[in-house]
């Protein structure tokens, strides 16, 4: 591509070539320039309004000019100088007006190209500030999982939609109201003290492991899978454990994305239909994954504080990683496991999880009562994994007519189509997909792995 006239630009490009500059440049560094402006201006929503208008002006501008050699601090630059425009039409001309033009003004002293419109000693804060902000207790799951995607992810509303299956305007109203209640609410841009930071850092790992698992097993739609949603929650994850490396279930989540994520080659067919965990091809694993998920756990274990509920799944995810076939997964231990994590972290699903894993060490017939009691709670009524697990072990020991209806009534709760078409499979009296086993989590003994 030809120079730029200009020698404080870098190359000229055409508008494809742009538009996907400044969406690379967006998705890395949106929550370094949301969070640094969100410093300067004090206040979280506007940070984020002059931030989208930079980067409209950058798709305008820079097909004619050319990307700049520092985009980032360009965006960052010109969404500070609209700062100023907004407050002096505002009549706002105050200190806070006067202390962004002086950084405007060392920055022009440094030259276009300076490494950084920030502070690099102050980055790590305020980045973990805005996830912070994004996570915060006064907005629904919804609305954090919307506004982390958008503004630390630095997705489009347009890629959150398709995430989830639900309108654009669906994603747009939710990102909006959370900046309103923010506002409403005067949340303070900053990282929470120790006793605050616990039940926050709680809430920022649920979002994470909620975007995770949506790209894992879609609850809806046609694809089995959306890895590109699970892509992100890994590396948002890895930012999270840059800035709390000292956190350990930081590190058992990215330990347990990471050893769950390495089995993505091997989960699905050509034509997009699971493959079960006893019949995944383990050559397939991306060995690099577990490595770096080995790694993670072993980092968490090393802070000493004993193992949460995220680094307990990625041990139960590390057993299966260890073991070179099926049949020589530790399943005692995995049983084990399940054991600890009810015990810290009770929930149905995981009651179900160890059932799975009971029939797996001792039989179906040991883990049935188990299914049966959950059965009764009623606490699983419309989850269709409970059915479709019972109608596994049903085959298993030879009552079929029992196993077809439990299939069927699986089918008829699932909401994702491949799923649904693999119990439809199974209830008709086929195998489905190539395998049997039981169904379960993303870190657990689930047989679609």
């Amino acid at each position: 591509m030809p120079e730029s006239d200009d020698p404080d630009r870098g190359i000229g490009s055409d508008p494809a070539s742009v538009r996907r500059a400044v969406a690379a440049v967006w998705r890395i560094e949106s929550a370094r320039i949301v969070a640094t402006l969100t410093r300067s201006v004090g206040s979280f929503e506007l940070a984020e309004d002059l931030a989208q208008e930079a980067l409209a002006d950058a798709l305008a501008q820079w097909p004619g000019s050319g990307v700049p050699r520092n985009p980032a601090a360009w965006l960052t630059t010109v969404a500070r100088r609209k700062a100023v425009d907004h407050w002096r039409r505002a009549e706002r001309f105050d200190d806070r007006v006067a202390a962004i033009a002086h950084d405007l003004e060392r920055e022009q002293r440094a030259g276009p190209d300076a490494d950084a419109p920030w502070d690099p000693d102050r980055i790590d804060d305020e980045v973990l500030g805005l996830i912070c902000i994004a996570c915060h207790p006064v907005l629904s799951r919804e609305a954090q999982v919307a506004l982390t995607l958008r503004v630390v992810g630095g997705l489009t509303s347009d890629e959150i939609a398709r995430a989830f299956l639900v309108p654009v305007s669906t994603v747009q109203q939710r990102i909006v109201r959370a900046k309103r209640t923010l506002s409403a609410a005067n949340v303070p841009f900053e990282t929470p003290g120790r006793d605050e930071f616990a039940p926050r850092l709680a809430s920022i790992l649920g979002v994470l492991y909620l975007v995770f698992n949506e790209g894992h097993s879609a609850n809806s739609g046609s694809d089995w899978m959306r890895p590109e949603l699970s892509r992100e929650a890994i590396r948002l994850a890895r930012v999270l454990v840059g800035l709390v490396p000292r956190e350990p279930e930081a590190l058992g989540l990215l330990a347990l994305m990471e050893l769950t994520a390495a089995r993505f080659p091997a989960r699905i067919t050509a034509a997009g239909d699971p493959v079960q965990l006893d019949r995944q091809d383990r050559m397939q694993w991306d060995r690099d994954a577990i490595s770096r998920g080995r790694a993670a756990l072993a980092a968490s274990d090393r802070i000493g504080r004993g193992r949460g509920p995220y680094a307990l799944q990625a041990a139960i995810a590390e057993c299966h990683a260890a073991a070179l076939t099926f049949a020589d997964t530790d399943w005692d231990r995995i049983v084990l496991i399940y054991e600890a994590l009810g015990r810290i972290a009770p929930s149905p699903v995981v009651e179900l999880n160890r059932a799975g894993a009971i029939a797996m060490a001792s039989g179906p017939a040991e883990a049935l009562p188990v299914l049966d009691r959950l059965e009764a709670s009623g606490a699983l009524r419309d989850y269709h994994l409970l059915p479709a697990t019972r109608a596994e072990l049903l085959r298993r020991i030879g009552r079929e007519d029992e196993a077809r209806e439990s299939f069927a009534a699986a089918a008829a709760l699932a909401r994702n189509d491949s799923e649904r078409r693999l119990l439809e499979a199974k209830a008709a009296g086929g195998t489905g997909d190539p395998g049997g086993g039981v169904s379960g989590g993303m870190g657990g003994s689930g047989s679609t792995g």
